[in-house]
């Protein structure tokens, strides 16, 4: 794929300051940027990098006009912008829709007609995929069930019973949406497990790492909001509350009922105490 700069500032803005005819076919970083490439600046430390990069042309912030006379797109924020660009460029890989004749889809189940049911997945009863969705090979999607539309399900996912999951969400290899949460009541010489009878609910663009976890709720259920993006070996367990558009970084571990606002930023290995 090749897009010009014309094309480019025409889809997501900015001014254009030299040959809107450049293509472009990839990003790249400015060290070894080629000729067909785009490179950013977003801090003004690296504008010394502009002199002796290969790179076709580049995205800078609005300060930095003059830094370069490569074609140039300016920016209010041109780490957002080449990520756009990005992108546009790189759009993952989608399979043919259809469901596999090695995958295992009950009877009942809903598959939406141009959503992709890979070999190995099994859908359980009463389940629902939604439109354009992509079930890598593998995965588990329980009983009731419910993913949405434009969802990718990477290889190895695992949704539990009655869980649902939003539209456009991404899950990472071996995630594990809706398992028990860690509930028992000491008993005499040992423990007694508590059913876990709630669900997880995930909202609408939520990217979900690899080999995370999301317990299902002991009696209500795990709500993760719009928006939210978790890294990969987090640990949120029963009845955690997490508000939208939070970002939160790997081997972080949320123990239950903890509430997490809107907006957060969580560092890797943060631990969270319960309620």
């Amino acid at each position: 794929m090749a897009v010009s700069l014309t094309e480019l500032v025409a889809r997501f803005g900015g001014e254009l300051v030299g040959d809107g005819a450049r293509l472009i076919r990839q990003v790249a970083p400015l060290e070894r940027a080629a000729s067909d490439e785009i490179g950013f600046v977003a801090q003004g430390k690296y504008l010394t990098q502009l002199a002796s990069t290969g790179a076709g042309a580049v995205i800078l912030p609005a300060d930095a006009r003059d830094a370069s006379e490569l074609p140039r797109i300016l920016a209010s924020n041109p780490y957002l912008y080449f990520a756009r660009v990005s992108a546009l460029l790189n759009p993952p890989p989608r399979p043919p829709a259809g469901i596999h004749p090695a995958a295992t889809v009950a009877p009942d189940a809903e598959i939406a007609v141009d959503a992709s049911i890979a070999a190995g997945a099994v859908v359980g009863c009463g389940a629902r995929i939604g439109a354009r969705t992509v079930v890598g090979a593998n995965c588990v999607v329980g009983d009731q069930a419910r993913i949405g539309a434009d969802c990718l399900l990477h290889a190895n996912v695992t949704v539990y019973h009655r869980c649902e999951v939003g539209d456009r969400a991404i899950l990472h290899a071996g995630c594990v949406i809706g398992s028990d949460g860690f509930g028992f009541a000491p008993s005499e010489g040992g423990w007694e497990k508590i059913p876990q009878i709630g669900r997880v609910l995930i909202g609408n663009d939520v990217e979900v790492g690899a080999c995370t976890t999301i317990d299902r709720g002991a009696l209500e259920d795990t709500v993760i909001e719009e928006g939210v993006k978790l890294d990969n070996l987090i640990q949120v367990a029963h009845n955690v509350h997490i508000g939208a558009h939070t970002a939160i970084a790997a081997c972080t571990g949320i123990a239950g009922s903890t509430k997490i606002g809107r907006h957060c930023m969580i560092g890797g290995a943060a631990m969270i105490f319960g309620h």
